[in-house]
């Protein structure tokens, strides 16, 4: 059976689960001291998501015995919807009926046609009210078709409307970008009620998943406040994924703020938050055990203490003394190591042999306390490279050595990231090619002719955010695996080591992706059974804003399973990189490949030969700067924290993990 979802069975520390699950109140009083909203933390979001399910059952079958309806609020997003799809499969098991329940939405696009394809009601339809029996009077949903003169009274309506129902019994909400609540952003009055907020950037691009079409995402939304929500009777907030972790520790732990919406739900006399443990890594309790229990000490975990209290310090790892151990809650590893030196030396060597300058291992030298082993050599490896800018971006120093340390070296780019190449690149290329036609008496041909008509479209007829037409991604991808060979040339790799897989899922023409198949596990499966390397690196940047990118690890995981049992695999090893958006925890860092100054202007030069990405690039997000600049700031950061904890002192850093085949 293929397996398209290896990636969400990466857990780089084991959490101990009684950190998470405690088995009693004083236990629970223990460990959530610092969490000032009830939080229940599960080992992934379908456990997460069947607990509140089946809570939610309950709840609705004490009012249908009651006699008495129940209003349920539904937001929209990724995490909610886990939810409505056990809820679903509780109904299709026979184990709930929805008579009776009234579902309220807390938000809806606005304008939006009556009929519209897009939208919350539309999304909610299609992954949750299609699958189970409910009458359209049992749904409220904001009325979104009115005329600007009307809108504000279609606000009043609704929330009057709400407030004829006797008020929402529970509202689910997930938690977005600076802990929101569905579009009430940071800054929202906590006396807000029902209104039309307009939508930011980020908001928009959260919205590309439910409308087929950038051009149709509306431009408002019409949202309950964050006093409709404070009024609901329980609240259950909902988060799966290390993307929101950060927004959760804010609003579970941090102080109640007007910058942080779901930090109102501190005050809210029945709310709840149901977290995987990916969610909840920024917790106290999952992050920083020692400082609410005792500890379960493990490698990973005591380089991490060791990391925070230099940190807290302000020392390197070989200066700590017993006295700042007891000062920050560590003294329990004094008991375990005798002293401070015994654990800092200890951390220090830990730390030490992650650093590599040979990354694909140094031929002829004691690999005992290296992180890759000395032969074969040369290695042959696989680079996968999400888009075809993601290997110079996340590891353009490593490519460059396990080149030039004369390993055979191939470069395998899994989409061909023609989406992220702006229409004005295409009419500059097209613009060339004519000029170039015209110069060798070619501009009479048929194909000068089809270079004009495109050219024309694309100044003139083409419609923002339209499906890209066949030819117009032609186009964009040439000049992407075109810009990904000058690069690959300029780190001196040819042409016969670098693979374009193209794979399906991703040519849609739109932002909107395919789910992956057995066709694209085949493409990489395929390459790996051809080349069968003896090292592979994949992109593990499951924090990638776009999603693509843990697409392509689950394409590559998947293609790994189905070889993994296999005899050449036994001494293969896989390598996980991050991307532009986060680094890999140090205490989960195996393998570290400084960089000199010269080798970090070879790998900015080298994302440089990617110019479609510079400015243009349609997903620079909200971070302003380029995807260089981030790369620089990234590994420079990573050197800096390795020379305060008292190592070498690097100019740069790259970082990776090694990953483990999941037995079946």
């Amino acid at each position: 059976m293929l397996r398209t979802h290896l990636s969400s069975a990466i857990h780089l520390t084991q959490i101990p689960e009684r950190y998470y699950r405690p088995k009693n109140a004083l236990e629970r009083a223990m460990l959530c001291r610092f969490e000032q909203i009830p939080t229940e933390i599960f080992t992934d979001a379908r456990q997460g998501a069947q607990s509140v399910a089946w809570n939610i059952v309950h709840e609705i079958k004490q009012r249908q015995s009651e006699g008495r309806k129940y209003v349920l609020g539904l937001s929209g997003g990724a995490a909610p919807l886990e939810v409505y799809k056990q809820l679903a499969l509780l109904y299709r098991e026979g184990k709930v009926v929805f008579d009776g329940v009234c579902f309220v939405l807390a938000f809806e696009y606005y304008p939006l046609a009556r009929h519209s394809s897009g939208g919350c009601l539309a999304t909610l339809r299609s992954h949750f009210f299609d699958h189970i029996h409910v009458d359209d009077e049992q749904i409220f949903s904001p009325h979104v078709s009115c005329s600007e003169d009307e809108v504000m009274n279609a606000c009043m309506d609704y929330e009057n409307r709400i407030k004829s129902l006797g008020g929402i019994d529970l509202m689910v909400m997930g938690v977005g970008a600076s802990a929101s609540l569905g579009f009430n952003a940071s800054g929202s009055n906590p006396n807000s009620v029902t209104r039309l907020v307009l939508l930011d950037d980020e908001a928009k691009g959260v919205a590309y998943d439910m409308f087929a079409q950038k051009k149709e995402v509306p431009a408002c939304a019409i949202s309950v406040g964050l006093s409709t929500i404070f009024h609901a009777k329980r609240v259950v907030l909902v988060a799966w994924g290390e993307n929101r972790a950060k927004e959760i520790k804010s609003a579970i732990e941090g102080k109640m703020s007007d910058a942080i919406p779901a930090s109102a739900l501190q005050k809210h006399h029945n709310a709840c938050a149901y977290l995987d443990l990916p969610a909840a890594s920024a917790l106290t309790r999952i992050v920083h055990p020692w400082l609410v229990t005792d500890c379960d000490w493990n490698s990973k975990l005591i380089r991490r203490a060791i990391v925070w209290l230099c940190q807290k310090t302000e020392k390197p790892i070989l200066k700590l003394t017993n006295k700042d151990y007891n000062d920050f809650s560590l003294g329990s590893l004094l008991t375990r190591y005798q002293s401070a030196y015994n654990v800092n030396i200890q951390i220090f060597n830990d730390i030490q042999h992650t650093i590599t300058g040979w990354p694909g291992g140094k031929p002829n030298a004691d690999d005992s306390n290296r992180p890759e082993r000395a032969t074969p050599y040369p290695k042959r490896i696989i680079v996968f490279s999400p888009h075809p800018d993601d290997d110079v971006i996340s590891m353009g120093g490593t490519l460059s050595k396990l080149i030039h340390q004369e390993h055979d070296v191939h470069v395998a780019y899994q989409t061909s990231g023609n989406i992220a190449v702006g229409d004005e690149e295409v009419v500059r290329y097209l613009s060339f090619v004519k000029q170039v036609c015209m110069r060798y008496d070619a501009h009479k041909s048929e194909n000068v002719r089809r270079i004009e008509e495109l050219r024309t479209f694309l100044l003139t007829g083409k419609e923002e955010g339209s499906a890209e037409t066949p030819d117009v991604r032609f186009i964009k991808g040439t000049i992407r695996r075109e810009e990904a060979r000058t690069a690959c040339r300029y780190l001196g790799l040819d042409n016969e080591h670098i693979h374009f897989l193209n794979l399906p899922f991703y040519e849609t023409g739109m932002v909107q992706k395919k789910p992956i198949t057995e066709d694209d596990v085949n493409i990489i499966y395929q390459l790996i059974q051809e080349l069968k390397p003896d090292m592979i690196f994949a992109a593990g940047d499951l924090a990638d804003p776009h999603g693509t990118h843990k697409v392509c690890l689950d394409a590559v995981l998947a293609a790994i399973d189905r070889v993994k049992d296999e005899a050449w695999f036994a001494n293969c090893r896989t390598w996980l990189y991050r991307g532009a958006w986060a680094e890999w925890e140090i205490e989960d860092i195996e393998m570290a490949v400084p960089m000199s100054p010269e080798e970090l202007r070879i790998k900015r030069n080298s994302i440089l030969k990617h110019q479609s990405q510079m400015e243009s690039a349609p997903f620079l997000g909200n971070d302003e700067r380029l995807f260089w600049q981030r790369a620089e700031d990234r590994n420079r950061d990573t050197a800096n924290l390795y020379a305060r904890l008292g190592l070498a002192s690097y100019e740069a850093i790259e970082a990776f993990v090694r990953y483990h085949p999941i037995p079946d």
